[in-house]
């Protein structure tokens, strides 16, 4: 006679789950308190608690964030930006760890250590001189003057994509090589189709952090027109207080296109290279 399986909670998975609980809630706790307040009125936002439903539902100040904060020239620079310095970084940042990955070279070792070694550097100690090469570089109050700081391949891609190389046999190199591909060819059309998964895996871990840069933005932009969805959220905080509901519904606003990236693309993150030889 089979023995049935044993049902019932353990220790363990109690505190597994519990964890995993208070995790969720913790994520998801203050998305809904954003998506509650954005509904209210400015009063009554300041007079009941963060999670007291409102009263009824004020869509006013999701027109009020999208018109007066001209959300929609904030999302047409974001978007620009966004498109051009994660094509550019996930190209320059590939391109670089199949060089490194693939071929021997003197000073290869420290080159690497040197990535390493920039990554350790404060960002804020070298402002100044950056700021200096960007407006000797004429793109100061530019579109191009965040992009340019965009394109710089952080460490963390290149080990990500070497990882992923490791897992590309070298005999498809060899074999495209020998039927007269150049290296160049080779890494369009074998190598960067392999790299599906870490490029879709930088692509949010990166591109979130493009999407809601504010400092580059706020710093080398200042003109008016060139306003992305950071500082056009900041231009509701003045110096005669804050409207917090208009502010929170655009919040929400700004949360929704990364939210539908992140959901449509998460599937991709796990998953491995796939084999290509035959």
């Amino acid at each position: 006679m089979k023995k049935g399986r044993k049902s019932g909670w353990t220790i363990g998975s109690f505190f597994k789950y519990t964890i995993l609980l208070v995790g969720a809630i913790a994520a998801v706790l203050p998305l809904l308190v954003v998506l509650i307040g954005s509904f209210k009125s400015n009063e009554e936002f300041l007079t009941t608690g963060v999670l007291a439903l409102p009263q009824q539902l004020d869509f006013s100040n999701y027109v009020t964030a999208f018109v007066n904060g001209q959300m929609l020239t904030g999302f047409k620079n974001t978007f620009f930006i966004f498109i051009v310095s994660m094509v550019g970084k996930l190209t320059l940042g590939s391109m670089f760890a199949y060089v490194m990955n693939r071929f021997e070279f003197r000073y290869k070792k420290l080159i690497l250590t040197l990535f390493m070694t920039a990554m350790l550097i404060p960002g804020i100690t070298s402002q100044v001189a950056t700021f200096q090469i960007i407006e000797s570089m004429g793109l100061f109050n530019t579109i191009w003057s965040v992009i340019v700081l965009n394109l710089g391949t952080d460490v963390i891609s290149i080990y990500i994509f070497m990882q992923y190389l490791d897992e590309i046999p070298v005999s498809l190199d060899e074999s495209a090589y020998l039927d007269g591909a150049s290296h160049f060819q080779i890494f369009w059309k074998i190598i960067l189709p392999n790299l599906k998964a870490p490029i879709v895996t930088m692509l949010i871990i990166s591109g979130v952090g493009v999407y809601n840069d504010f400092y580059n933005p706020f710093l080398y932009m200042p003109a008016r027109e060139l306003k992305v969805i950071s500082t056009a959220l900041f231009a509701f905080k003045g110096p005669y207080g804050t409207n917090w509901p208009v502010i929170l519904a655009g919040v929400m606003i700004v949360i929704v296109p990364i939210l539908i990236l992140f959901v449509s693309l998460q599937k991709y993150i796990y998953n491995g290279v796939a084999g290509s030889v035959k």
